[in-house]
């Protein structure tokens, strides 16, 4: 099954009255090959909600997002990336039926797909990928305690900067961007598979 980790940044964490501005994602075939690369912002139409504490994370302005496109073509535009990118034709009956087959990744990403079907609600749009997910959080709260009983060093946090330190990624600047949250995820995904081979149960 193809995976598509995600990251979104938004206006603040309440998804109906906080919006998604931008969406980035990475999206690989059943092994993990790279398939292509998506990033976009989106202009929020509730200006109100805009926060500060927000703003200080993705760094991005009102101004920056002025020429953004709409939610809603965002979110047609992404749909068809995901599609063309798997060889999903224009039109082809079974689109849906192909796009339920991607799982989505992220870091705690419920929070990301929660806003993004919010999204996808507002705009009267049907929902085109499966609830199957992988939780880059949750993996690091059964890993590292079982690594930590090995002798291993681990984080005693489970945030994005934190995990991705532990295996060696970091961000190029302060300022979260949501393209490069979704690569350094998938990175961190990567190396958290490769325990499958090296993990035995005595």
């Amino acid at each position: 099954m193809p995976y598509l980790s995600i990251d979104l940044e938004m206006t603040g964490t309440e998804p109906g009255w906080h919006e998604i501005i931008q969406l980035g994602a990475i999206l690989f075939d059943d092994n993990w090959n790279e398939l292509g690369t998506y990033l976009s912002n989106v202009y929020p139409e509730n200006e109100e909600s805009f926060s500060i504490p927000a703003q200080r994370v993705h760094d991005l302005s009102m101004d920056e997002l002025d020429e953004a496109p709409m939610l809603h073509e965002v979110i047609e535009e992404f749909e068809n990336w995901v599609a063309e990118k798997l060889g999903i034709r224009q039109g082809d009956p079974d689109k849906f039926r192909k796009l339920r087959g991607v799982i989505i990744c992220g870091q705690s990403v419920i929070n990301d797909m929660n806003f993004l079907k919010f999204g996808y609600r507002k705009e009267k749009l049907k929902w085109p990928f499966s609830n199957k997910i992988l939780d880059l959080y949750n993996i690091a709260l059964f890993l590292f305690p079982i690594l930590k009983n090995n002798g291993i060093a681990v984080p005693d946090r489970y945030s994005l900067d934190a995990i991705s330190k532990f295996f060696g990624f970091s961000r190029e600047g302060d300022a979260h961007n949501a393209l490069e949250d979704a690569i350094i995820t998938a990175d961190c995904l990567k190396e958290v598979m490769k325990y499958q081979e090296k993990l035995k149960l005595l």
